[in-house]
C-alpha cells in the first residue's frame, strides 16, 4: 500500500471525520478496526494507506513479462501480480507433448530457475510485493521465486508477497490441479510450515472465490464456499501441528467484484465479519490479526463483453468501486479488451488508471466503510452473512470441504446458480449492455495482444539448452532425495528447493511427486 499525506476533506474543502455512525452509543461492531470488522480491518483504512494496485500480468516468454511489470511499475502500479502459462500451472514444462499450443498463451512461460531470473529481472525483490497465481504446481514457483531473490542476494525474511496456492476451489470450478486432495493438501501445509519459519512475511495461501463466482455462483454461495474452503486449510494446518494463530494471520482471500455495486459491496462486509467470528469462536484464536481478513479483489471477468468493449470500462469502474467501498487491500481491474484477447499496454494503463482516479479523486477513500449504517447495505451484509453460514453448516454436516466436493454439492450449487444466471439473461429479465439489449452493429477492429507463433519454439530452445548446460547429476540427485522424501513424512519446501537451485524444471519436480501421489482424476457427478 501506498502512503498518504492527511488532507480528509470533500472537494469543496468541508472536513471528513475517519468514520460516522448514527448511535450515540457505539458499540465495538460499529467501529472500523474492531472485532468483528465488519467496517474494516484497520480504524483508518485507506486515510492511512491506499490498498496496493497490483495488476494481473503476464504473458509469452520471461522477457516479455518482464517489461510489461516494469511498465506496470513505472505507471504508478505498487504490486506485482504473475500470471502463468497452463502448462507451468499444471506441472508440465514447455517441451512436453501435453504443452503444444499452450505456452506462453493464458500467462508466461517459466520452465526453471533461469526463467525465474529473468522474469525479475532489474526489478528487486526485497523492495516489491509479489502474487503468483498458481495452485498445483505452487510448491515449485515459491521455491523458483526464493531462490531467484538468493542472486539478488535478497534474504527470504525479506520477502513479501502471496501464492495463491488454493487447490480446492480447483477441484470445485477451475480445473488445474495435478494430484489427488490428500497430497495436495500435505504440500500446502508443508508450505504453511516453511514459511512460518523461513519466509515470516508471506501470504502462504490466497483462498479464491473468485473463481467460484466466475464458474456461476451467486454472491452469498462464493462467500460461504471461500470460508468453507479456509476452515479446510486451517483444520488441515491444525491437524500436523501447527498453531492457528501462527497460520491464520498469513491467510488471505481473494475475491471477484460483480457489478451489482451494493450487493457486492454487503458481500466483502459480511465476509469479513463471518471469518472473524469463525476465528474466535470455532478455533479458539487469540491473536486479533488471526480474525482479519486481509482480500485481494478482481473485477469480474466474467462480466466483460465482447460486443461493444468499450463498456467494458464502465462495469470495471463500478467493479473496482465496490472492492474499495468493501474495504479490499488489494486490487486488480481488468481491461476492456479481456474479452476478446490479452489485455494491450494502452488498454492495461487505463485499467489501472481506473483504480488511481477513484484513489485520488473519487473522495470515497476518506472515511473509511462510507456506506456503513446504510439500511439496504446493513440488510444485505446481514442476509449474505446468514446464507452463507447456513452452506457452512450443511458442508460440515456433510464431513467437511473435501467430503463436500466429493459428493458433489458444491459443484450442483454453483451449476444450478450459473444455470439460473444465463436463463434470465436469454429471456432478458437480466439486461446485459450491448449483449442483449442495446446493440449496435459489430464496431471496428482495434489492436489486439497477439503472442507470437515462435514463442514455444523459443521456449523449448531455452529450456534445452538450460538442461544440457547445468549440472544433470545434481538434478537427478534431487529429484531422487525429494521423490523419497514424497514416501514419508518430511516437509518436502526444502528438497523441492534443492531441486530447483540446480535448475530442476517444473514438470521433473512435479513428475517426481506424480511418481509417489499419482494423478487427481474427476469424478463426473450426473
Amino acid at each position: 500500500m501506498s502512503k498518504r499525506e492527511p488532507n480528509f476533506v470533500t472537494a469543496s474543502n468541508k472536513k471528513v471525520d475517519a468514520f460516522y455512525t448514527f448511535f450515540p452509543n457505539k458499540t465495538e461492531e460499529q467501529i472500523p478496526g474492531k472485532f468483528p470488522y465488519t467496517r474494516g480491518i484497520h480504524a483508518e483504512m485507506y486515510r492511512n494507506s491506499f490498498w496496493t494496485m497490483r495488476q494481473y500480468a503476464g504473458f509469452a516468454s520471461a522477457e516479455e513479462s518482464n517489461k510489461r511489470y516494469k511498465y506496470l511499475l513505472s505507471q504508478g502500479q505498487t504490486g506485482l501480480s504473475v500470471a502463468f502459462d497452463l502448462p507451468t500451472q499444471i506441472g508440465y514444462d514447455s517441451d512436453s507433448p501435453q504443452a503444444s499450443g499452450e505456452v506462453g498463451k493464458v500467462g508466461v512461460a517459466i520452465d526453471t530457475l533461469a526463467d525465474m531470473e529473468t522474469l525479475f529481472d532489474g526489478i528487486s525483490l526485497a523492495d516489491v510485493s509479489t502474487s503468483m497465481t498458481i495452485n498445483a504446481s505452487a510448491s515449485v514457483l515459491l521455491a523458483m521465486y526464493i531462490a531467484a531473490a538468493e542472486k539478488q542476494n535478497v534474504p527470504s525474511h525479506k520477502l513479501r508477497g502471496t501464492i495463491q496456492n488454493d487447490i480446492l476451489k480447483e477441484y470445485i470450478a477451475r480445473g488445474t490441479y495435478i494430484y489427488p486432495p490428500g497430497p495436495s493438501m500435505r504440500l500446502i501445509t508443508d508450505i504453511f510450515s516453511y514459511c512460518h519459519k523461513e519466509v515470516p512475511q508471506w501470504n502462504t495461501i490466497s483462498v479464491s472465490g473468485y473463481h467460484i463466482r466466475e464458474a456461476g455462483s451467486t454472491a452469498a454461495q462464493e462467500v460461504g464456499f471461500t470460508l468453507a474452503d479456509g476452515i479446510a486449510y486451517l483444520e488441515a494446518a491444525c491437524a500436523v501441528g501447527l498453531d492457528v494463530d501462527d497460520i491464520a494471520p498469513r491467510i488471505s482471500f481473494f475475491f471477484n467484484a460483480f457489478t451489482d455495486l451494493l450487493e457486492e459491496v454487503a458481500k466483502f462486509r459480511a465476509a469479513r465479519k463471518l471469518w472473524a467470528i469463525i476465528l474466535k469462536e470455532r478455533f479458539g484464536a487469540k491473536n486479533p490479526k488471526s480474525g482479519m481478513m486481509r482480500f485481494h479483489t478482481q473485477t469480474a471477468g466474467s462480466t466483460l463483453t465482447a460486443q461493444q468493449p468499450d463498456n467494458n470500462i464502465v462495469r470495471v469502474t463500478i467493479q473496482a468501486l465496490a472492492a474499495v467501498l468493501g474495504g479490499t487491500q488489494s486490487l486488480h481491474t481488468n481491461s476492456k479488451d479481456e474479452a476478446l484477447a490479452l489485455p494491450t499496454e494502452q488498454s492495461a494503463r487505463i485499467a489501472l488508471r481506473t483504480q488511481q482516479i477513484i484513489a485520488h479523486e473519487s473522495g470515497v477513500c476518506e472515511t473509511v466503510d462510507p456506506l456503513g449504517g446504510s439500511y439496504y447495505v446493513e440488510n444485505l451484509t446481514e442476509s449474505i452473512l446468514l446464507e452463507a453460514k447456513t452452506l457452512i453448516d450443511k458442508i460440515d454436516a456433510m464431513g467437511g470441504m473435501v467430503k463436500a466436493i466429493e459428493q458433489g454439492f458444491v459443484q450442483a450449487s454453483i451449476q444450478d446458480s450459473a444455470y439460473q444466471y444465463q436463463k434470465d439473461i436469454e429471456e432478458k429479465k437480466r439486461i446485459i449492455v450491448g449483449l442483449n439489449q442495446f446493440q449496435v452493429a459489430e464496431e471496428a477492429d482495434f489492436d489486439l495482444l497477439k503472442v507470437q507463433d515462435d514463442v514455444e519454439k523459443n521456449q523449448v530452445a531455452k529450456l534445452k539448452l538450460i538442461k544440457e548446460s547445468r549440472d544433470n547429476t545434481a538434478v537427478f540427485d534431487c529429484l531422487f532425495l525429494l521423490e523419497n522424501a514424497a514416501k514419508g513424512n518430511q516437509n518436502l519446501m526444502p528438497f523441492i528447493l534443492q531441486a530447483v537451485r540446480n535448475y530442476a524444471s517444473v514438470g521433473e519436480i512435479c513428475h517426481a511427486l506424480r511418481r509417489v501421489f499419482g494423478e487427481y482424476r474427476e469424478n463426473i457427478i450426473l
